[in-house]
């Protein structure tokens, strides 16, 4: 007892010294990292920051150790990589400008209703296996966060109420609008006939044609989800974050893209929360 009064005095103290902006300073600081790893994650980034913060803990122990040599080595090290940071991390930082310039680093952007992007995703996947089954190739851009008026620029520009009807009739092979890209936005389709660029990765299989080929590019430079028709096999694919993943069903693709267009409810309900709070700590 009388070793932990002055750990509670002590303990008291140190909360005397925090006032509501260091908490505040504290959540934005929290929030602004959640929303970078949020960025980063599932993309080849993440390796790279995973990397650094091994590197900075052996830095750390190194220097605790009084390893001098190793110390030293290591310091230069990271001074050296937080200089090529950039470099790196190009795309990434392109995006978040992007992101912040447009106000959507904290996610705010413009979804629409359940009834609204039910009906969206069904238009598109009726019409996506509708050319599969017929092997009209195709290529779908739904746009996030990041705006692609660069891509848009590249092509006809349409704006449209996105229709499965209409999505075929623009695919129809044989026409200026069959060997581009469609872009969607919301619930329109913004221009067809667009240009992506190609991914430099060369170690893509041999199957995968220009379109899976632009469609990596594209998704490797933005947050894009990019929807791929085979005009040779008729499979469907879909590429995001630098990756594909090949041969989608009905399911798995209306799953993939209802979140892209369904708004986010979320609700802080006080009461429930102090209600659970009690009965935790009750039990």
């Amino acid at each position: 007892m009388p070793f932990e009064l002055p750990m509670l005095s002590q303990f008291h103290a140190l909360l005397g010294t925090v006032g509501i902006w260091d908490l505040v300073d504290v959540l934005i600081v929290a929030i602004i990292f959640y929303k970078v790893y949020e960025m980063l994650k599932d993309t080849r980034a993440i390796t790279l920051v995973k990397g650094l913060v091994v590197l900075m803990i052996v830095t750390m122990i190194a220097s605790v150790m009084e390893l001098h040599v190793i110390s030293w080595l290591l310091q230069k090290t990271v001074t050296l990589l937080f200089v090529a940071l950039p470099i790196v991390f190009q795309p990434e930082l392109r995006r978040a400008l992007e992101r912040l310039g447009q106000g959507k680093f904290l996610g705010m952007d413009n979804r629409l209703n359940m009834e609204e992007a039910n009906s969206l995703v069904n238009e598109i996947d009726k019409a996506v296996f509708n050319m599969a089954d017929k092997k009209i190739g195709a290529l779908l851009v739904v746009e996030k966060n990041v705006g692609l008026n660069e891509i848009i620029d590249t092509g006809i520009k349409i704006d449209a109420l996105v229709t499965s009807e209409f999505l075929m009739n623009v695919f129809i092979p044989n026409t200026p609008l069959h060997d581009g890209a469609a872009i969607i936005r919301g619930k329109r389709l913004v221009a067809a006939g667009c240009y992506l660029p190609l991914t430099d990765d060369r170690t893509l299989g041999t199957e995968l044609g220009t379109r899976h080929r632009s469609a990596i590019g594209l998704s490797e430079q933005c947050d894009a989800v990019i929807i791929i028709v085979s005009e040779e096999t008729g499979v469907v694919s879909i590429a995001e974050n630098g990756r594909i993943q090949r041969y989608m069903n009905h399911d798995s693709l209306r799953q993939r893209l209802r979140p892209l267009f369904q708004e986010e409810k979320v609700s802080l309900n006080f009461k429930d929360i102090i209600a659970n709070w009690r009965k935790k700590d009750d039990e």
